[in-house]
């Protein structure tokens, strides 16, 4: 009978070992105790008698046609299994396609693969379709493994689709390579896919599919895998539930991954590791650390996982008494040894504040990579030592170690808060030269260092030019045109930012002090009212700067009410409570609340004693000043700053102690800036001391020769005294500088609206109305026994021209158009951009009386509140 290819399985031809045709050897003929051995696919074999002899019609060309077969394809399979791959790639290109069997292509496919050949393998592809073989079965597989191998995942991708498969390898090979590109959903497709042909998944798929899930951020996609692989059988699996555990741990369901943990009777490493990990990623390190301590109890092994992420529950708590012994022990196990051991242990020391134990690990550290480097840079950062930070940056690059996009992200924070302008300049040029501007991480930090250098122009050319933007860049640029005094930018950029982006709570955080700067109380109520609506509320950033908000645009009360209805007040909190009730003048509210601060177990900082010591200098509490002032350095242990002694030496010229806030600066321990020396010129304007004036101005003007607010408190001081000799003089000295005056401008919101007057500007459309009002106002106080205050003028004239200067100051024509322009009895809240004069302050003492309403005039300095003739300062202004 003729047997063929398709029928036969195994052939057996009785041959003695003395036969005079030696037996072929390879994968096909092997002797074996006197038999030939035929697998299918060879060529017909020869017809065979009843008798076991070969027919005569059987030719001798048919036995060489099998010896060359077999020689060809195990030929190639031999240099396959040596690594051989450019004779094996030659010989199959010079193979015929009968001679080729499909284990060929597949070890030539494998070696593709092993050696990353891309190339090579889609030549292999190409003879393969050359040859008209259909790509299905192993194959197929093995094509689809040498693309993804080689990293041509789109190319795998094509032939993945087109080949019928059923074996669970493939599927999770391409559910893994999108899960390492990042393409997590992609990968959750085709897990789905997998299901509707009715592939089964195994433990891998399960792995994979949940770390796409924990990515992904799908707590339900998660939960439904759960419920998959419970039916399936997988809830004793260890693999499977430890990365349970890590997708309900990456997804905030801590309680979900506890019970998973407790309920596995058969724990390995990895599930404590997990345990351990997930608990510090979720901010409850001290509950890891416990499960560390339950994890040695038990006898259970730790490797280099369970140490590293130990350590990382010691950084973030700053137990630096267990790092410190963690350390010892490593050393004794040789885990000293291994770099992401010592890159963790570095990065304990520095966020413990053990900066010197930091750089000891470091310079022991026999290789570093650019881990290492990056962890010692934020390190140097983080204790404020931006200036080592920069210097340990460019010894990285003379070590030829190429920092990456944390290494410039992190050099570039050294330099903001540095303010290392010219630093950051060069990280720029560096970024650009490497290419690195096309990172959305990079552009965000290029532009928060230019921000908080001061260069806003800068920061918003990195912003235009930016082709992607995430919210983080909106806010950065949104902040910093707040922090740079540039309040209508910020909301010009806000509402920009509508159109784009929804804004999230740290958006509110960075737009808030753009309405409190500009007091725009209406802009601010819509924003309070868009985060009551999205649920900020509950953010205590949000509710600090919303309470910041609130005092700044004169609404007292309404911060009173948030900050009474904060459940956890931080320090924030009581510190921008104490610096408003500070800023509106109520000193006794303002000592209060530091008591009660206090009282409840808040720590007050270096900048909570700056704000209850402004309080008691623009109160007049001279003796409670003097009291917070000995705490702070007595109690608390913080060595005063030069603010600190600023508020101090105002305290003691306002309450009119000028010889004393002398004397107080001379014995300073550290050398006093014109900040200091200009509290003191302010309380000799207030006081009228023209000798100790002058002696005071001096130490300014050399200090700092171009801020002209100074020139204008020395003027301020002959003018009051009518010493217009000396006010010529001045000038003339502020002439030859080439200074000039800021221009006083007043602004008061109307409707959404904010209108600016600017000093004896008539171009405003109610300036006759505004006008008259004011004449009106002036007539009636001249009537009541009040005469105006020519000397704030400033000005060598006759009385009737100062008073007609006097009547043009930007305040005044503020309230006026105010009163003009708002129903009766609603508040008038303006805002100047210089101190209040002496005349403007008391025509809105008689305005809040004569039209029966309160106005809140804020200016550079405080808080005015003016009602029925009385003012909230008391004169301490």
């Amino acid at each position: 009978m003729l047997v063929t290819p398709k029928t036969a399985s195994i052939f057996w031809v009785s041959l003695p070992f003395h036969h005079s045709n030696p037996v072929p050897k390879g994968n096909n003929v092997e002797p074996k105790t006197g038999f030939v051995f035929f697998k299918p696919g060879w060529v017909t074999p020869p017809i065979l008698t009843k008798s076991g002899s070969s027919c005569t019609t059987a030719r001798a060309s048919a036995s060489s046609t099998i010896y060359e077969v077999v020689d060809v394809n195990n030929e190639i399979c031999s240099l396959c299994r040596v690594g051989n791959l450019r004779n094996a790639m030659q010989m199959l290109c010079r193979s015929q396609k009968s001679e080729l069997e499909t284990k060929t292509y597949c070890s030539v496919l494998q070696l593709c693969a092993e050696l990353k050949s891309l190339e090579d393998g889609r030549k292999v592809h190409s003879i393969i379709c050359s040859n008209g073989l259909l790509v299905e079965g192993v194959l197929g597989s093995k094509l689809v493994f040498m693309y993804v191998s080689c990293g041509d995942l789109r190319a795998g991708r094509q032939v993945f689709d087109n080949v019928a498969n059923e074996k669970v390898f493939l599927w999770n090979l391409m559910i893994n390579e999108y899960a390492k590109i990042g393409d997590f959903g992609e990968a959750m497709y085709l897990f789905r896919k997998m299901n509707e042909v009715g592939t089964e998944a195994n433990s891998r798929t399960f792995t994979c599919v949940l770390k796409c899930c924990a990515a992904l951020g799908n707590v339900e996609g998660g939960k439904q895998v759960h419920g998959y692989l419970l039916r399936l059988g997988f809830s004793c699996d260890n693999s499977v539930v430890n990365s349970l555990i890590a997708f309900y741990f990456k997804g905030g369901r801590v309680e979900s991954a506890k019970k998973l943990f407790d309920e596995l009777s058969d724990r390995d490493v990895i599930s404590w590791n997990s345990m351990i990990s997930g608990y510090a990623s979720n901010g409850f390190a001290k509950k890891g650390l416990e499960i560390f301590k339950e994890m040695l109890y038990l006898g259970v092994r730790v490797d280099l996982a369970t140490m590293v992420n130990v350590l990382v529950a010691c950084a973030s708590i700053s137990t630096l008494w267990l790092g410190r012994p963690l350390h010892a022990y490593a050393i004794k196990a040789c885990f000293d040894g291994e770099i992401k051991f010592n890159n963790t242990l570095l990065d304990m020391y520095s966020k413990c504040g053990d900066l010197d134990a930091a750089v000891r690990v470091f310079e022991k550290m026999g290789k570093r990579s650019v881990v290492s480097w990056t962890s010692m840079i934020s390190g140097y950062v983080r204790e404020g030592l931006s200036d080592g930070a920069i210097r340990l940056f460019y010894e990285m690059e003379r070590n030829g170690v190429s920092p990456d996009l944390f290494t410039i992200t992190s050099i570039l924070h050294a330099c903001a808060c540095n303010g290392s302008l010219d630093g950051g300049r060069d990280v720029h040029t560096y970024i650009k030269e490497k290419k690195m501007d096309s990172s959305l991480s990079v552009s965000n930090a290029l532009m928060d260092m230019y921000a908080k250098c001061g260069s806003i122009e800068d920061a918003r050319s990195v912003f235009t030019q930016m082709p992607v933007r995430d919210i983080i860049s909106w806010n950065t640029m949104i902040g910093g045109y707040s922090k740079n005094c540039l309040p209508i930018e910020a909301l010009n950029l806000f509402f920009e930012m509508q159109r784009v982006v929804k804004p999230d709570s740290i958006t509110m955080a960075c737009i808030l002090p753009a309405c409190a700067s500009l007091a725009a109380l209406e802009r601010g109520q819509e924003i309070h009212g868009h985060i009551l609506r999205n649920g900020y509320s509950s953010d205590q950033y949000v509710v600090n700067a919303l309470v910041d908000m609130y005092i700044k645009c004169g609404v007292l009360v309404f911060a009173q009410l948030l900050f009474d209805m904060i459940p956890s007040k931080d320090r924030i909190s009581w510190t921008v409570m104490i610096a408003g009730y500070g800023m509106h003048g109520f000193g006794s509210k303002a000592v209060a609340t530091f008591n009660e601060m206090r009282n409840a177990g808040v720590k007050p900082d270096e900048v909570s004693f700056i704000s209850i010591l402004y309080a008691c200098s623009h109160s007049g509490l001279l003796d409670e000043g003097w009291r917070f002032f000995n705490i702070m350095r007595n109690e608390c242990n913080i060595e005063p700053k030069l603010e600190h002694y600023a508020c101090m030496v105002d305290l003691l010229a306002r309450t009119g102690n000028l010889s004393k806030a002398y004397r107080f600066i001379k014995k300073m321990p550290i050398k006093p800036d014109a900040t200091i020396w200009g509290a003191l010129l302010c309380g000799c304007r207030i006081h009228h001391d023209v000798k100790l004036a002058e002696k005071v101005a001096e130490r300014v003007f050399e200090l700092e020769p171009e801020n002209t607010g100074y020139y204008v408190l020395l003027a301020n001081v002959y003018a009051e005294a009518e010493k217009w000799e000396e006010l010529k003089k001045l000038r003339e000295r502020i002439g030859r500088r080439g200074l000039k005056k800021n221009p006083g401008c007043s602004w008061i919101e109307i409707k959404g609206k904010v209108n600016v007057f600017v000093a004896g500007d008539g171009s405003h459309a109610q300036a006759k109305k505004i006008e008259l009002l004011l004449k009106r106002l002036r007539t009636e106080m001249k009537e009541e026994g009040y005469f105006p205050k020519t000397r704030y003028s400033l000005i060598n004239a006759d009385d009737m021209e100062k008073e007609m200067a006097l009547c043009g100051h930007s305040e005044k024509l503020a309230m006026a158009f105010g009163i003009l322009s708002l129903p009766p009895r609603k508040t008038i809240r303006v805002t100047k951009n210089l101190r209040v004069c002496g005349d403007c302050h008391e025509m809105a003492k008689f305005m809040s009386k004569s039209a029966g309403r309160e106005i809140i005039l804020r200016d550079s300095n405080r808080f005015h509140h003016f009602k029925d003739g009385n003012c909230s300062c008391r004169g301490f202004w």
